[in-house]
């Protein structure tokens, strides 16, 4: 298992609160390439302060290993405020290593345990979840939302969007002024990719 944790110069104080909890889905964890999502997350501790782990998985169960070292051994959880997921999938369902697992599934291999958790979506996959879906991951996960992109990649990134919401969070606390603060930042971006919080 591949971690990462990106630590700050001396002269960055660290706002503790701001921890970002970053898995990514790849084909290999003993391959050792230094990823976007590796480079973003140096930025956001060099340029924000914000402070990360990070970590790799190629199976479900490398994922459920992940997030239940961070639940259960880390004692710092409870300064994570946000999960970033950077995995393929499809509207609903997250991919790792050509299997598909759909978000309900996910939701009940972490049964209670993201409470006032954000899982947030890369643009690696859309995120498109209808009322039901949305509201059964909630329900029995006890995350405090959900969001990512309505818009496939194609060829734009939504890594620097990202970085501003996570950036945004070390700022303020409340989820929907975060959210509306992105919007007025970064309207075109936020139209472009479709940013979308499931809540």
């Amino acid at each position: 298992m591949l971690e990462k944790r990106h630590q700050l110069p001396q002269e960055l104080s660290i706002d503790t609160d701001n921890f970002i909890y970053c898995l990514e889905g790849v084909h290999d964890i003993e391959t050792d390439n230094v990823t976007e999502a590796q480079k973003n997350l140096k930025q956001l501790a060099m340029k924000y302060g914000i402070a990360s782990i990070y970590k790799t998985c190629d199976t479900i169960e490398g994922l459920e290993e992940s997030l239940n070292a961070l639940v259960l051994d880390d004692h710092n959880f409870k300064d994570y405020e946000i999960i970033y997921l950077v995995m393929a999938g499809e509207a609903n369902s997250i991919c790792l290593n050509d299997y598909y697992y759909s978000l309900q599934e996910i939701a009940e291999i972490f049964e209670g345990q993201l409470k006032g958790k954000i899982l947030h979506f890369s643009n690696a996959k859309i995120l498109d979840l209808d009322e039901e879906e949305s509201q059964y991951f909630l329900d029995i996960t006890n995350a405090k939302a959900i969001s990512g992109y309505g818009n496939a990649y194609n060829g734009v990134s939504s890594s620097n969007l990202d970085k501003a919401f996570f950036n945004l969070f070390k700022e303020d606390d409340d989820m929907f002024d975060v959210v509306e603060e992105l919007h007025q930042r970064h309207y075109n971006v936020c139209k472009l990719l479709d940013f979308r919080l499931y809540y």
